[in-house]
This record gives structure tokens, sequence and C-alpha cells, in this order.
């Protein structure tokens, strides 16, 4: 619809003309779709843009807090930079989002555990640049529900980001925590006892790795030692221990899993594919835990047991 001039009866008779602009058009192709863009708005607290060919609504949050410089040239948030979250209408569901967030590493966990606490799934977490300073990483999020549920998620997700940039205007260089110990000693029974899984010694060091498969187009078969397998390597003391891994899981495995690290503490590092056209689909989160060494394959056993769930 142009801009038109429409002819209207005052109440004392006399005639006036309404210009009918592009936001009224605007209005009626959000109700059309069924979307209560007003709604997310005003929960999510910024404008977005609507795009009727696509039946999306999709608002932006651009990076201005932090300078970011890639290869040594400071970047601007329009070069990609920008949290976004877009919206349509659901099909099992009134709403869908679809969204990525760009985070700096002391965001990553504490957004992620807000977007799992408040219904949106994670599906990816990744880097799209080398050499930037500080590190950034994309955080990409889906779910389906009310355009209310939805934009309020991702408001807190949004929120926590604001937070953390308050408190320490520029993003952490470490996890924190005590210094690890000069000599590595780790109880590996203790780990083969909580886990189940045998384990191998190294050092002071212990590793578990537990075995998946999949297969290829070709009808290769995938196996544990061809990189389909969730492991786990534990360094440090028995009080004072980290652990760094890989989880594999199927697709339906992949929130369970990352709702329970995140439960315990456990950070996520990655959540990526190794391989394209396998079956079944194979996803990769890697992690890196701190704690006691019994915590942390506690912790690593209640995320294994969601799995066979």
């Amino acid at each position: 619809m142009n801009n038109q001039k429409i002819p209207m009866k005052t109440k004392y008779g006399e005639t006036i003309h309404c210009v009918c602009i592009y936001a009224l058009t605007l209005v009626l192709r959000v109700n059309a779709a069924g979307l209560d863009t007003n709604q997310i708005q005003q929960v999510t607290g910024i404008k977005g843009t609507w795009n009727a060919t696509e039946g999306v609504f999709k608002i932006t949050s651009p990076r201005t807090d932090v300078k970011v410089s890639v290869d040594g040239w400071t970047m601007p948030p329009f070069m990609g930079l920008a949290s976004w979250a877009a919206f349509n209408e659901g099909k099992t569901n009134d709403t869908m989002v679809m969204g990525d967030n760009v985070l700096f590493q002391d965001e990553v966990n504490p957004v992620m555990s807000a977007a799992l606490d408040n219904g949106l799934s994670v599906t990816a977490l990744h880097n799209h640049f080398f050499y930037d300073e500080p590190k950034v990483f994309f955080m990409h999020i889906s779910g389906e529900g009310s355009a209310v549920q939805l934009a309020t998620a991702i408001h807190k997700m949004w929120a926590k980001v604001k937070e953390i940039r308050e408190a320490n205007p520029q993003p952490a260089t470490t996890f924190g925590g005590a210094p690890m110990p000069a000599t590595n000693s780790i109880t590996g029974k203790t780990v083969e006892d909580i886990i189940g899984v045998k384990g191998q010694a190294n050092n002071g060091m212990f590793k578990i790795t537990i075995g998946r498969t999949t297969k290829l187009p070709c009808g290769c078969e995938m196996t544990k030692d061809m990189g389909v397998n969730t492991w786990a390597a534990f360094a440090g003391a028995d009080d004072n221990a980290l652990v760094d891994g890989d989880f594999a899981v199927e697709e339906n495995q992949l929130q369970p899993v990352l709702k329970s690290l995140r439960h315990d503490g456990i950070n996520i590092v990655a959540i990526h594919s190794h391989m394209t056209e396998e079956n079944p689909r194979i996803l990769f989160l890697h992690y890196w835990g701190r704690g006691s060494a019994t915590d942390l394959a506690k912790s690593l056993k209640a995320a294994l047991d969601t799995q066979t769930k």
C-alpha cells in the first residue's frame, strides 16, 4: 500500500484527509502473520524490523560496548558484531525464534544458562574470526512458544550480557579459580568407579573414552578410533582438578547434555559438527570444568546418563 489521502468526515460534518502511511500497512501485515510484534518490542525493549515477504520480525543488538579488533583492525558492529533474534509464525506453537548471540568468553556460559533456563535451545557455539581481540564467540539459539515467552528469553539473555559488562567493562582473560598444582596426581580409579569406564593414566593425568558409531554415505562405519567418541581428561590433584573433553551426541541428546553440564557448572566452549551426511547425525560439544575430581566425574556421569533416557 502506498501513502494515500483518505477522505473522512468529522463529527462537525467537515471533510478532512487522513494520510495512510506505511506504518499502518506494517501493523496490518504483522497482524496478518499472527505475530504480536508490539509485545516483542515491549518485552525486549528493542525496536524491530518487519520483512513482509518472509513474514519475519527481527530485532538486533550491536555490540558497541566493547571495542573489538580483528587482525589489528577495529571492527564496526556492522561487519558482523551484532546479536540478533528473528521471529516468525510457528507451526506447532504460536511463534518460533532463531538467533545468534555475539559473546565474549566470560559471557558465553552465563548467557547459555539463561537461554536454557528460559526454554531456548542452544544449537551451535563457535568463532567467526582469527586474530580477534578480545576473543569473540557466536552462540546460536532457537525456540518455540508464545511471542512473550520467546521475547522474555531473549531479553534475559541480553540482560545477562549487560549485567556482566556493567560489573566488568573489559572481558575476563581466565575462568578464575585456584591455581593448578605444579604436578598431576589424579586417582584414576575414582574416575573409573564413578563413570563406569576403564581409563588410561599418563604422568598423573587420567583419561576415559567412550565410543559411538555412525555411518557415512559410502557405508563406511565411523567408530571410536575414527573420532566418534565422548572423552574426558583429568589433570591436577584430586581436590583441585580440571577436566576437559568432548561429548558426541545425537541431535535430540544435545539439549539434555548441555542442561546437565551447565547445571553442574561445567563450561561449554564449543558446539559443532565434525562430519557431513553421517547417519545418525552426531554433534560434538567441547567443555572445560574445575573442581574436585570426584565432583567433576559425577557431573560427567550425570550428563552421560541423559543420553540413555
